[in-house]
C-alpha cells in the first residue's frame, strides 16, 4: 500500500500559463509525484506524492529549481 500524502505549496513568481506548465512539469519530473495540480490565481500548488519516494522539501526544491520561489 501506498503512503500517499497531498499537500500545498505556495509558489511565488507564476505570471502566466507557461509558468504553470513549467511548475507542473518539475513537480510530476519528481520520483513519487502522482498528481500536481498548479493554481495560476491562488499563487500555489496542491501535489500528492507518495511520501515513500518523496518528501516536501525535494517538491519545494523542484519548484525552485525551475526558477519560482516556494513556501
Amino acid at each position: 500500500m501506498l503512503d500517499v500524502t497531498t499537500e500545498t505549496i505556495t509558489v511565488k513568481g507564476m505570471t502566466c500559463d507557461g509558468c504553470v506548465n513549467s511548475v507542473t512539469k518539475a513537480l510530476k519530473g519528481v520520483s513519487g509525484v502522482e498528481k500536481a495540480d498548479v493554481d495560476l490565481a491562488g499563487q500555489k500548488a496542491t501535489v500528492t506524492f507518495d511520501d515513500s519516494k518523496t518528501n516536501l522539501a525535494a517538491l519545494k526544491e523542484a519548484v525552485e529549481e525551475a526558477g519560482y520561489d516556494a513556501d
